[in-house]
């Protein structure tokens, strides 16, 4: 039973970890590494996540740098950078490609806060899902006569505790996530 409840526990544990990297990729106000570090950048034929190929760094609020290693990359990531559904706009001066993070106008921000619900929404259905699965688990360890009925109840309990918990967690950060799109 114990084996079942840290499985389940370390599934939910993943679903949360998933939901708070989608939120990372969510744009506020303020500039965040994680915004462009996963845009995919047309290199020599490979798609190759940004952060492979350049140094990002925040040097102020408002503002993403990125470097490039390679001088030849200048204009893929420039290109990739425009075509990723961002809405940024990236100045390349030859040695550094900067963007600058415009404030969000109030329908962009609640657009946000909708996707930010959609994700939230999806780790939920995530979690239980992987609660039904540990209660299927629990319900053949009780029909191979591994568990008694009692045993049985209460781990379907604990799965629901721990899946009270994990959903509890997401909708935490689904606040703080609304919180810091609609701070102006």
């Amino acid at each position: 039973m114990q084996s079942v409840l840290k499985d389940c526990e370390k599934k939910m544990d993943k679903a949360i970890s998933n939901l708070e990297k989608e939120f990372s990729r969510l744009r506020t106000g303020r500039a965040s590494t994680g915004l462009v570090e996963e845009i995919s950048v047309d290199y020599y034929g490979t798609l190759t996540p940004l952060n492979q190929l350049a140094s990002i760094s925040i040097p102020d609020s408002r503002t993403i740098s990125i470097q490039p290693w390679d001088r030849n990359a200048f204009s893929s990531v420039e290109k990739a950078i425009m075509k990723s559904d961002l809405g940024l706009n990236p100045v390349n001066d030859g040695k550094v490609i900067r963007i600058s993070i415009p404030p969000l106008t109030e329908e962009r921000r609640k657009d946000l806060v909708k996707l930010a619900k959609k994700y939230a929404e999806e780790a939920k259905v995530a979690i239980r899902n992987i609660r039904r699965d540990a209660n299927d688990t629990v319900k053949k360890m009780k029909n191979s006569k591994e568990l008694t009925e009692d045993e049985m109840h209460k781990g379907q309990d604990e799965v629901q505790k721990l899946t009270d918990s994990f959903v509890e967690k997401s909708d935490q950060l689904l606040e703080i996530k609304e919180k810091e799109i609609m701070e102006i």
